[in-house]
């Protein structure tokens, strides 16, 4: 009788921690309209990502976007998948920084890529995870967007090569 007592506690408190850790996340199944399901959305101003499940819902994500005058809007699709993906530094950012290794391999914890990348637009930009989720939520990057790495994770295994992304100032 203990035993199964002890059972119920510990699934009752794992029930709750995944809740809460999915709420601490920002993530959640929101209202959302105006987009064809199965297209990602971001809205900068927002700085929230959405997966749009339905005609009337979406997955919601918070995010990093660029900052100022390094962010762009537009359309463009998904045009390719990555697990823990190396980093290229772009010149503009090494620039800022010529410490900067050229590349930093994948995996690295000192990566900005994070655990995934969806890349857009000849690799120009992507929709990756960080190595910095203190950022998620502001204007940091130079143009890509930035997920938890949790969520980078699911949003990949949600998403296939040529999904429509819309990004909206």
């Amino acid at each position: 009788m203990l035993r199964r007592l002890a059972i119920v506690v510990v699934i009752a408190v794992s029930v709750v921690l995944l809740a809460a850790a999915s709420h601490a996340s920002g993530r959640a199944i929101v209202a959302f309209s105006g987009f064809a399901p199965g297209t990602i959305v971001v809205k900068t101003h927002e700085r929230r990502l959405y997966y749009v499940l339905d005609d009337e819902h979406a997955l919601r994500f918070p995010v990093g976007v660029g900052r100022a005058g390094m962010q762009w809007s537009g359309t463009a699709r998904v045009e390719g998948k990555y697990i823990k993906p190396a980093w290229e530094a772009p010149d503009s950012i090494r620039a800022e920084d010529p410490r900067l290794p050229k590349i930093i391999p994948g995996g690295a914890p000192n990566n900005p890529m994070g655990a995934a990348a969806l890349t857009m637009r000849g690799g120009e930009y992507a929709i990756h995870g960080t190595n910095r989720p203190d950022l998620i939520g502001g204007f940091v990057s130079h143009g890509c967007i930035r997920m938890y790495n949790r969520d980078v994770r699911k949003l990949y295994s949600m998403v296939s090569v040529g999904t429509p992304v819309v990004v909206e100032r």
